[in-house]
């Protein structure tokens, strides 16, 4: 009985596909033709065949449309695993590229337009797509979901936890008003009973009473002018003119106690302030956006990945690219860069020098600048423009203004 070459149950193709079952070498695998060979003879082979040939023509004629086509399968397939396994979480960039080519059928990176990991680490730093950082073991990446969804759940979380903290704050500050405003008064009662009434109750049952000596002498009255009628003898009236003084004295201070107090109440914020004042401060959080960018501020670059030629270094926003980019005009340079709102930082002008609002209740009204404070990292300007012209405002954090051009 002969031998069967074909069919693909025979030893011979088993072990083929055996073979052929884990990952094979990256470097033995041809894109064009999407064929995996085993060694470098195999590899070798296929090169110099008929078919392959015929594919780098196809090639040559337009090549741009291959490279365009197979970096955008690689970049497309790369994105949705760093999203969906790794999420927004800092992650070496080899370790995902290690997780994609896990798959035999995946699109290799020496097809695309990017040589190494390097340059497309660079890349999407440059697009904003991700946020990029050299370390001592390689290139890290974070990745920035801008889905609306997300974005929609991140703000209503913050919302959920501000409104939750609000309360326990407003509900901290009434408590710890009720309890001062108890001390206090509890202070100002000891105080007038302490230093303003009488001594004793038994002295001035003492002054009043009369010993059996004095005289009883009635004195009577026709006219509306004439003194009270007094009763006892002349040292008894004496002590009685001391006890209305006591009690003048008594009635005066609590008074003047009385009247101190109502000036105090006064001073006191109304309900109704304090209120309107909770309602703008919940106005201004709600006005809060989370880009910034604003075309004619100066800003300073801080993405390392450029350069010493524009790190640290200012330029100018021209325009505003889909609200968290911006194309930026370098001043020493004259380059223009498109860059994401992550890699730039406002700039502080000098006291006395104009700026621009780009968040907050007076976004994009321009400023003047009053005083800088460095330890809480904030400032005090007074508004040039707008319906809120002269208005001044305090505590304003250096990343809500930034300096015109």
């Amino acid at each position: 009985m002969g031998k069967d070459h074909g069919g693909p149950l025979t030893a011979k193709a088993i072990g083929k596909k055996i073979k052929a079952k884990g990952l094979q070498k990256l470097k033995f695998y041809c894109q064009m033709c999407q064929k995996q060979c085993r060694d470098a003879n195999g590899f070798k082979c296929h090169t110099t065949s008929e078919a392959h040939q015929r594919q780098l023509l196809l090639f040559a004629e337009n090549p741009g449309r291959y490279l365009g086509t197979y970096s955008d399968e690689f970049l497309k397939d790369f994105l949705y695993l760093l999203r969906t396994r790794f999420s927004t979480r800092r992650v070496n960039i080899n370790t995902v590229y290690q997780e994609h080519i896990k798959d035999r059928d995946h699109t290799h990176l020496n097809s695309t337009r990017w040589v190494t990991l390097t340059g497309l680490a660079k890349w999407l730093g440059r697009k904003g797509i991700c946020h990029v950082e050299e370390a001592e073991n390689g290139w890290y990446v974070t990745y920035i979901d801008r889905d609306p969804e997300t974005l929609k759940k991140q703000e209503n979380a913050k919302k959920n936890d501000k409104l939750d903290k609000d309360y326990e704050e407003r509900l901290s500050k009434i408590i710890e008003d009720q309890i001062e405003r108890g001390k206090k008064a509890e202070e100002d009662r000891i105080k007038c009973r302490g230093e303003d009434l009488p001594s004793t109750s038994s002295e001035s049952k003492k002054e009043l009473t009369r010993s059996e000596t004095d005289k009883v002498v009635f004195c009577l009255s026709t006219k509306k002018s004439d003194p009270v009628p007094v009763i006892g003898s002349t040292a008894s009236t004496s002590k009685s003119l001391d006890v209305k003084k006591e009690t003048s004295k008594y009635s005066s201070s609590t008074s003047t106690s009385k009247r101190k107090r109502d000036e105090e109440s006064s001073k006191k914020k109304s309900a109704l302030e304090e209120l309107k004042e909770e309602r703008e401060r919940e106005k201004a959080k709600k006005s809060r956006v989370d880009h910034w960018l604003s075309p004619g501020i100066v800003v300073k670059v801080t993405a390392k990945s450029l350069g010493d030629k524009y790190y640290k270094k200012k330029g100018i926003i021209k325009e505003v690219v889909e609200k968290y980019s911006g194309v930026v005009e370098m001043i020493e340079s004259g380059d223009r860069l498109k860059l994401d709102q992550t890699h730039l930082e406002t700039v502080i002008p000098n006291v006395g020098r104009g700026l621009k609002v780009l968040n907050g209740p007076y976004t994009g009204a321009s400023a003047s600048l009053l005083v800088v404070n460095f330890d809480s990292f904030s400032c005090k300007i007074k508004l040039d423009s707008g319906p809120f012209t002269g208005r001044i405002i305090d505590d304003v954090s250096y990343e809500d203004v930034s300096k015109t051009a």
